[in-house]
């Protein structure tokens, strides 16, 4: 802990990553373990009982219990950071500066824990997720003036992460810059920045915030594909006992979150500062305040020294490659694909549209003016059995072509129309649409869809195409070119809101 303490140090790492790993956290897949909707993407509960544990200890463990252990030839490497400082610690004196180093570690994980419980109650009360993938954070009930720094800015970055599902940490000036954008209020300007869109939500008079994924910024160049039937099988459930582990974890942590009055590096801004702050409350003596300080100054050094920019070209011969901007990629029958880690879409050809309808088929909205399901015919369509479609983000030409296609009307669907309306008065058991016609009611029931949609979070939406790049469906507005044509997009990402950062025990 100490090592980890004076690497993150020299790293200039702020109070929540001083705190060091946690005694115990939850590291989520990276799959999702069901296409179901109603399903959790389940988690492992990662607990580590020896972590203040010493060497010496461990080595006293292991011969109390006549266990082996196996060294690592290169723990005595110098070259190694975690190596160069340990054996730096050594030199010191150990009982005072390790009680004293223990103490500003645990102020650390005091202010983190606290940090936490704050950022959880803030998500739970001011921020809404909808299924089309954004999310709304309401400022009235936020209240950003009135925030801590360090707390708003984990706020955030951890309602951003979520969103872009690009875990990398929010640090240095994005962090300043979104902090000082948030509490601009009411918000009146749009900002793009770690994977996210974020700007005023329509008709809040810039009193709540919209946060949509950036279809601009680098996205994963691999995307997932599996076939539902071999996907199925690899389900796995945590046994119930466990969950009440972890539920039971999370109600204990709450009582031991500290009120702010006992957190003591709440107000501080630099890693140079923790150690001021630390020694003027008496937790650091001044020889452990100047060794640790040496520590640091030294690791600094050799960290500046090896530091240095690599182009393109070397990451590419390394064997690092960039990353891809494209979202297109195909997608058979039946196969599911993970779309911008935040997607689950798949689609199909059904033989036949039946009367009961599952809730895929429903939010295909399968039913005529009077509410009544009919048969499908496809005659003039532009969906075939040997098709392969793709799957790409929405774009301005999809939202004209919905357009014109709703307006798109002849003298034969017109009466095909007069027919549907007067079925309620007669006894009409089946009836038959051409696809263009019912195309053409789907982009009108699609367009009044979009109306619920703000237009910033319409650009991350997934969009079926086929091999000419022609729409075939927007499965998130219900709107789908063949009634034969099954399709459906599951918002699900892998990591829920707040959850896989954060020591809860």
């Amino acid at each position: 802990m100490a090592e980890l303490f004076i690497l993150r140090l020299s790293r200039d790492s702020g109070v929540l990553g001083l705190a060091g790993m946690a005694f115990a956290s939850q590291l989520f897949s990276t799959y999702t373990n069901s296409f179901d909707e109603a399903s959790d993407n389940y988690s492992i509960l990662l607990v580590r009982p020896l972590l203040e544990f010493s060497k010496e200890d461990l080595y006293k463990i292991c011969e109390g219990g006549n266990q082996e252990w196996v060294e690592d030839p290169t723990n005595q490497n110098p070259s190694f950071a975690r190596n160069r400082i340990r054996l730096s610690l050594r030199n010191l004196p150990s009982c005072t500066f390790k009680y004293e180093l223990q103490a500003v570690i645990s102020a650390c994980r005091k202010t983190r824990a606290y940090v936490d419980q704050i950022c959880s109650n803030l998500i739970n009360e001011a921020v809404s997720v909808m299924a089309q993938g954004y999310a709304v954070i309401d400022l009235e009930i936020l209240h950003p003036s009135k925030i801590e720094d360090i707390c708003l800015s984990k706020f955030i970055a951890l309602v951003l992460q979520f969103i872009s599902q690009r875990h990398r940490p929010v640090r240095g000036s994005t962090s300043k810059l979104l902090l000082d954008y948030i509490r601009t209020f009411p918000c009146k300007t749009s900002l793009t920045a770690a994977g996210c869109y974020l700007c005023a939500a329509p008709r809040s008079k810039g009193t709540k915030l919209l946060v949509c994924c950036s279809v601009n910024s680098p996205l994963p160049s691999k995307m997932e594909l599996f076939y539902r039937h071999c996907y199925e099988t690899h389900k796995h459930y945590i046994p119930s006992e466990v969950e009440q582990i972890i539920v039971d974890g999370k109600g204990n942590s709450d009582n031991l979150v500290p009120d702010a009055s006992d957190v003591q590096f709440l107000d501080v801004a630099s890693s140079e500062s923790i150690l001021v702050e630390a020694k003027r409350r008496n937790i650091l003596s001044e020889s452990t305040y100047g060794n640790i300080f040496s520590l640091q100054e030294d690791e600094t050094q050799h960290f500046k020294s090896k530091t240095k920019t690599i182009s393109d070209h070397d990451l590419k011969m390394r064997g690092v490659h960039t990353v891809s901007t494209s979202l297109s990629l195909p997608l058979q029958p039946g196969q599911i694909c993970y779309f911008m880690n935040r997607f689950l879409v798949s689609w199909n050809l059904s033989n036949k549209i039946s009367g009961d309808k599952s809730p895929v088929e429903e939010a295909s909205c399968n039913r005529d003016l009077a509410g009544k399901s009919l048969h499908h015919f496809c005659r003039h369509c532009m969906v075939g059995h040997d098709m392969v479609a793709e799957v790409r983000h929405m774009v301005d030409a999809d939202w004209l072509y919905l357009a014109k296609l709703s307006k798109h009307q002849n003298l034969e669907n017109c009466e095909k129309e007069r027919v549907i309306l007067a079925s309620a008065m007669e006894q009409i058991s089946e009836k038959t649409i051409l696809c263009s016609d019912y195309a053409r009611l789907s982009a009108e029931r699609a367009l009044q869809s979009l109306k619920s949609i703000p237009v910033a979070a319409r650009r991350s939406l997934p969009v079926l195409i086929n091999s000419h790049g022609l729409l075939l469906s927007i499965p998130s507005i219900c709107f789908k070119h063949c009634p034969y044509l099954m399709v459906s997009a599951v918002f699900k990402p892998r990591v829920p809101l707040g959850g896989g950062h954060s020591s809860f025990l």
